[in-house]
């Protein structure tokens, strides 16, 4: 009688663990969904003979170019009519113009926004009134290094030099980093003449993590570049397929390098006024960096694994030690559950289930069919025992290890 007690005890006691277990599991689970916050969304890009360079290799020398075209989104900007101005987030506007700007060129007859009678191909105050030719802007980038990258919040900082060169005079420019900011104390201007300018940057820039593939993730660093006031009647980048690369020795702390590729698009924004149809050139350089696989599957795999043969052990547990066997389960359960909070931590709110998630709900899936098993055996008569006893030392680990590779491979 006294032994049927402390089973039950024992029993209950487990229960208790496993329904506090599943309920902080639930709770990591659901406290990983997306926060809701609002993000602005400009219009589908075109393509404006968008280029595009992919270089293979850790520190690549030279690759081929492929032609491409990518949609890109950001908050809208509002056009200066081609000013010069000095903007917190981009360079001051080079050149002197001795043409006055689109925008002092249109006309307003009835009021509202002004516009241009003869315009053919754009209706916006923006665009220019003529059907001249855009002065072609081959933009180049050597990114010198990628610091202080945070996958929970997608920053990092970059220092690079920026160069832009053309054939015909540029118009004044006003250069703007719509994912991120620049240092101006760090700012260097090496050259500044009508058709070729050199600087050197550095600032901080952001790009969201895509972590579904968590912990083997790659990301994508991403550098924007385009002209605040002039749309593409009047500049149209163009990357410079040579000088688009990183520097020698390049190395981001903690990644591989996977990739690195640079393109342009012309994109419009959501109509900000009447007529408002102008195009803008973008320029997107991107570094695509890896995780290393070793170190991820040692600090998450292995760990989740270990907890899985642990558990799986007291399958051997002789069934007259139902004690030894009962209070094995749930110290493991607790462990998975402080391992995965641990891995939460370290990421930032998302819509889906990474592949750490999976694999955690593998763990708990095996772990909750080892507790089971145990449980049945309170609850069978006592001449039945042995028989769950062989049948569950057989079928748990089995459906454990089938669990554990779907967790791994989905």
């Amino acid at each position: 009688m006294r032994r049927t007690r402390r089973s039950r005890a024992q029993l209950l006691v487990n229960a208790a663990c496993l329904a506090v277990a599943v309920f902080a599991a639930l709770w990591i689970l659901v406290g990983r969904r997306d926060e809701g916050s609002s993000v602005a969304f400009a219009a589908a890009a075109t393509a404006n003979g968008g280029s595009r360079i992919t270089i293979a290799g850790a520190v690549p020398d030279a690759g081929s170019a492929i032609i491409t075209t990518e949609h890109t989104e950001s908050a809208p900007k509002v056009a200066t009519g081609g000013k010069e101005k000095d903007d917190a987030n981009g360079e001051r506007a080079a050149g002197d113009s001795d043409q006055p700007a689109p925008i002092d060129l249109a006309i307003a007859p009835d009021g509202g926004v002004p516009f241009h009678p003869g315009a053919t191909h754009f209706k916006s105050p923006f665009a220019r009134p003529d059907d001249g030719p855009p002065v072609k802007v081959k933009v180049g980038m050597l990114l010198n290094s990628v610091d202080d990258y945070d996958v929970k919040t997608g920053t990092f900082t970059a220092d690079f030099f920026l160069s832009l060169t053309s054939v015909l005079p540029m118009p004044p420019l006003n250069l703007q980093f719509p994912n991120g900011s620049l240092d101006k104390e760090k700012k260097e201007v090496i050259a500044d003449k009508p058709t070729f300018k050199l600087y050197r940057l550095n600032g901080s820039f952001k790009s969201a993590a895509d972590l579904r593939k968590y912990p083997f993730d790659s990301q994508d660093l991403k550098i924007i570049v385009e002209d605040d006031s002039r749309g593409i009647d009047q500049l149209d980048f163009v990357v410079d397929h040579d000088h688009t690369q990183l520097a020698r020795g390049f190395r981001a702390v903690g990644w591989q390098v996977g990739y690195v590729e640079a393109r342009t698009l012309s994109q419009t924004y959501p109509d900000r006024f009447e007529n408002d149809d102008l195009f803008y050139s973008r320029y997107t350089f991107t570094l695509g960096i890896d995780r290393f696989a070793t170190s991820a599957a040692f600090k998450v795999f292995v760990p989740a694994f270990v907890i899985v043969i642990i558990s799986l052990l007291g399958m051997w547990v002789p069934a007259e030690e139902m004690e030894v066997r009962s209070n094995s389960g749930a110290p493991m359960l607790a462990g998975a559950v402080l391992f995965h909070f641990a891995l939460m931590q370290e990421l930032p709110a998302t819509s889906y289930l990474t592949r750490a998630d999976k694999l955690m709900l593998g763990v708990y899936v095996s772990l909750a069919l080892g507790m089971v098993s145990t449980w049945f055996m309170f609850l069978v008569k006592e001449h039945n025992v042995p028989k769950v006893f062989r049948l569950a030392r057989i079928l748990v680990p089995v459906l454990s290890a089938l669990t554990m590779a779907l967790a791994c491979l989905t």
